[in-house]
């Protein structure tokens, strides 16, 4: 009898334990980062649709410092996006395993790693940050970073490059796909060895990330590899979220800046396989040619609506990929343009967090919080006497108006679903201050005159 009693309070505590388990689960993912049930173009959060936008000072982000101060001063801005790839590559950096006489044994986690990891999650849940994991961190497999990769098969003492085909040299740039450590899943090469470990790194950033409700999940960055390996890795994590009671969002970052090549095709036609597409590589593009292009694959997706994100924003003084003023001008054109978030990159190719990436940010916020942004869409068709890049409508017609200007000029708003006055206030957007109200009347089209060159927002309500 005491046996059965006994018996009883150990099930009795198992099964209370496991409904514990399955109503925290249940919680999380009621509260978790997921398509805006509203309007899928966009997020929501916490049971409210939310607007993307920020900038870092570093891509792999829970490995810097001064974590905490940087992410209170995003916050303190209007921020709440961050990208973060599980890079090891930069000096201060630590890697995933750990290194037992000289060599990495990638059976044996390095804590301090998983630490960071653990620490960086805590952080940006409690600001609401939304964090954007890159599981694989294209750049840390190629050249001298992979020399000291620990999957590398000369820097660990669990396979060889005999057992596994691993190069154990690879000099070549990543579009060069010449790292067969990207062909290990099922679909390619089968490489059972390789992908054990593979799967115990994923299995072990998901017995992090799935405890928190504000991470998505990108497989790769700006990757050229075959679409078996992204596609393998998305329904893999989706699948271990679901054993754990949690759903995640998933996409791939391809590498082409032409987001109409035929690379990008298993984001943008699979939503199966991908809830979401980043498009980062558009934000190479410049001026008109980079607001055409996203407008494009707005309207190709039209009849699958979901969210497309900018986790990276190219264009600083300091990079190759244009200068600040390219690196402003897509900022706003990608909110504007409807698009689901938008991140400055890293210096030197980003302005990441420093003054002028603070100053947009927060000017950003400015306008979109007296907004209801997540039922305009881009309204370019209501502007006339408009040059290429010279002007950028968002628009509710008959409710709010918001035009964006790189560079100063002068265009006409057709107003005429409002019937009734309206109110035009300017925002100088490099020093986040709004200009004094004025009220227009009975009028269906308005001129819009910026005060002055530079960057200008206007409000029209």
């Amino acid at each position: 009898m005491r046996e059965l009693e006994a018996r009883d309070k150990w099930l009795t505590s198992v099964l209370a334990g496991v409904m514990l388990f399955v109503t925290v689960r249940v919680q999380v993912a009621g509260g978790s980062i997921e398509i805006y049930k509203g309007n899928p173009a966009y997020w929501q959060y916490k049971g409210k649709p939310v607007l993307l936008i920020g900038g870092t000072v570093d891509d792999n982000l829970f490995q810097i410092p001064n974590l905490k101060e940087h992410l209170d001063l995003l916050k303190s801005v209007g921020g709440n996006y961050v990208r973060n790839t599980m890079s090891a590559r930069d000096e201060g950096n630590v890697w995933q395993f750990k290194k037992v006489n000289g060599k990495y044994d990638l059976d044996k986690w390095n804590d301090e790693y998983w630490q960071r990891f653990e620490n960086f999650l805590k952080l940006t849940n409690q600001r609401d940050i939304i964090v954007q994991i890159e599981v694989w961190a294209t750049f840390d497999y190629y050249r001298d970073i992979w020399a000291v990769n620990p999957f590398n098969p000369k820097n660990n003492i669990n396979y060889t490059a005999e057992q596994t085909g691993l190069p154990e040299q690879v000099n070549t740039h990543p579009t060069r796909t010449e790292n067969n450590f990207f062909w290990s899943v099922p679909a390619e090469r089968n490489q059972k060895t390789v992908l054990k470990y593979q799967r115990r790194f994923v299995d072990k950033i998901l017995s992090c990330s799935l405890e928190y409700p504000n991470v998505l999940y990108c497989m790769d960055n700006e990757t050229s590899v075959t679409p078996e390996w992204g596609k393998y890795w998305s329904e893999y994590i989706k699948a271990k979220a679901g054993e754990a009671g949690v759903k995640v969002q998933t996409t791939e970052m391809w590498d082409k800046w032409d987001l109409a090549h035929k690379q990008h095709n298993p984001t943008f036609d699979h939503p199966e396989t991908y809830s979401f597409v980043d498009i980062s590589q558009n934000n190479h593009q410049k001026g008109q040619t980079h607001w055409d292009n996203a407008q494009r694959q707005r309207a190709r997706i039209a009849g699958k609506v979901r969210p497309l994100n900018n986790v990276k924003i190219y264009g600083a003084d300091t990079g190759r990929f244009g200068n600040d003023r390219d690196g402003a001008e897509r900022f706003w054109r990608n909110i504007f343009g409807g698009l689901a978030s938008a991140r400055f990159h890293r210096p030197d190719s980003g302005q990441g967090l420093g003054e002028n990436a603070q100053a947009n940010i927060r000017s950003m916020r400015m306008i979109t919080d007296r907004m209801n942004v997540f039922t305009c869409t881009p309204g370019n068709s209501l502007l006339s006497d408009r040059e290429d890049n010279e002007a950028y409508c968002f628009a509710n017609p008959g409710t709010e108006y918001a035009v964006y200007f790189p560079k100063g000029g002068e265009v006409t708003l057709d107003i005429g679903a409002v019937n009734k006055s309206v109110t035009v206030r300017w925002l100088d957007i490099m020093k986040s201050k709004w200009s004094g109200r004025k009220r227009i009347k009975g009028k269906n089209k308005i001129t819009l005159t910026c005060p002055s060159q530079g960057y200008w927002a206007v409000l029209v309500r």
